[in-house]
């Protein structure tokens, strides 16, 4: 069962990175090679504890649904997204946050098991792992550009 992790360091305050990473707009944005949109749930805003969405997004060539919802929830440090259906065995997405003195890092472990026993994890070894990798890498890359410019107002409303 692969654990995928990744450190991103943000210049922007811990609240701001927070909230752009249970955007689902944000999200939408950062997928857009894969034509994903949520589709069911929360369809638009900031995702909070216990709240689902259901996305539609083409992977390897294929229409394919999951449905998430946030499981755990301690703004502005950590949050957990967790699988509730999909093509996906299981998984748990952990998003944790502790300021620094530039700023934010935000921590991703990404924590999944394929479908289909032994061929779920060859395909995890061969190709799986490196996509999700790359998915979330450019994930956080839109969230660290828009975190550190005064797009992130578009994606958070100030209360």
């Amino acid at each position: 069962m692969p654990v995928i992790e990744l450190r991103t360091e943000i210049h922007a305050p811990i609240e701001r990175v927070f909230d752009l990473s249970r955007s689902v707009d944000l999200h939408m944005a950062s997928t857009a090679q894969t034509g994903e949109r949520a589709v069911a749930g929360v369809t638009s805003g900031l995702m909070a504890l216990g709240q689902e969405v259901t996305w539609r997004a083409r992977h390897f060539g294929v229409w394919q649904h999951l449905t998430s919802r946030i499981t755990a929830f301690d703004r502005p440090a950590h949050f957990r997204d967790s699988l509730v259906g999909g093509i996906f065995q299981r998984f748990d997405h952990d998003h944790f946050f502790a300021a620094s003195g530039t700023g934010t890092v935000m921590r991703d472990v990404f924590d999944f098991e394929s479908p289909l026993g032994i061929l779920g994890r060859i395909a995890d070894s061969l190709f799986l792992a490196r996509y999700m990798t790359r998915l979330l890498a450019s994930r956080n890359t839109l969230i660290k550009t828009v975190a550190e410019s005064d797009q992130w107002q578009g994606y958070v409303q100030k209360a």
